[in-house]
């Protein structure tokens, strides 16, 4: 196999050997070139920019022929569609690979209807500048996973589609080591325990999510009870053995728990509740959003393989809200 560049295009030429014969084309390419997935590599097929002997192939499943050279040409990367935005947030971790931050509550993850810039994509292109090489042939970060725009806590971002593939998988194999802090109200029984149940989307509201008979996806959530307030209140350290839309705020609000500030599934307050004083009631009632932080992230990293780990404490409003209820030093 060799490379070389042309143009800022990168290609890449490789000989099919005798054993390769007869595979698919994407699949054997996906093996040459193990910095790119699959899934590029079959796109790249269909818009015409592999050859095999000169010629175009563009049909990803066409058997490889032995002694065959297929040719990769991999355009420069061209600049995002989300245009980069000055915004500031907290690195813990950064390589040529990838970047851990601690995702500051606000602040929106992807350009959507709505929030079309002001996101972290927004803020990582800023950051990154010419450096990002690029996924899927956009100058654009990898996001591996997202939290939403009101929840806090470690996330980790691709910078290359080699990392980008291999954390994926990490994280659909649950392959890691991730904890959230949920403030709620009342305090669950058992002290530790899990919740499972399929999660979809509410038919009666459609931008919230529920627990469903049909049509949803198996969901499991692990908790433990850190410190409790009376029987008013209760910090539980999560963890999911699923990674669902909404899983820990949907999963808590249908054992009667739903989290402090929550906007969507908070409904009514536990009745367990009433016995607080007035000022903590109030304070636990007008917080802002959904308590519910990230605060541990470990994961192996996709290049080298060394064990990461990262923890951050909550953010200021929730250490405050913590400390009035007398935990903030769990």
């Amino acid at each position: 196999m060799s490379n070389e560049t042309s143009n800022g295009a990168t290609v890449h030429r490789i000989v099919a050997p005798p054993g390769a014969a007869g595979e698919r084309t994407d699949r054997f390419l996906a093996a040459s070139l193990p910095d790119f997935s699959r899934s590029r590599l079959k796109g790249l097929i269909e818009e015409g920019r592999v050859s095999r002997d000169g010629r175009p192939t563009r049909e990803p499943a066409e058997p490889v022929r032995a002694g065959a050279t297929y040719v990769v040409t991999l355009p420069a990367p061209v600049a995002a569609v989300p245009v980069a935005q000055d915004i500031p947030f907290p690195i813990l971790y950064e390589d040529r690979d990838l970047l851990v931050l601690d995702k500051p509550a606000g602040l929106v993850v992807h350009p959507a209807p709505g929030n079309e810039d002001g996101t972290l994509v927004n803020a990582l292109i800023a950051h990154c500048g010419e450096d990002l090489p690029g996924i899927g042939g956009e100058r654009r970060p990898g996001i591996v996973h997202r939290l939403d725009k009101d929840t806090s806590g470690v996330m980790v971002v691709a910078k290359t589609e080699q990392a980008l593939a291999a954390l994926s998988a990490a994280f659909a194999a649950r392959d890691l080591d991730r904890a959230y802090l949920a403030l709620v109200w009342g305090v669950p029984t058992p002290a530790v325990g899990e919740i499972e149940g399929a999660i979809g989307r509410d038919p009666r509201e459609r931008k919230r999510m529920a627990i469903v008979a049909r049509g949803g996806k198996p969901a499991l959530t692990r908790y433990r009870t850190l410190a409790q307030r009376d029987l008013a209140v209760a910090l539980l350290e999560c963890r999911l053995a699923t990674g669902r839309t909404h899983q820990i705020r949907v999963h808590l609000a249908s054992r009667g728990h739903p989290i402090v500030g929550d906007p969507l599934y908070l409904r009514r307050i536990p009745a367990a509740a009433r016995g607080l004083g007035e000022d903590v009631r109030r304070l636990l009632l007008d917080f802002p959003r959904q308590a519910l932080h990230a605060a541990r992230l470990g994961f192996s990293h996709p290049r080298t393989g060394e064990a990461l780990s990262f923890t951050t404490p909550p953010p200021a409003d929730m250490r405050e809200l913590l400390d009035r209820l007398g935990m903030a030093e769990v």
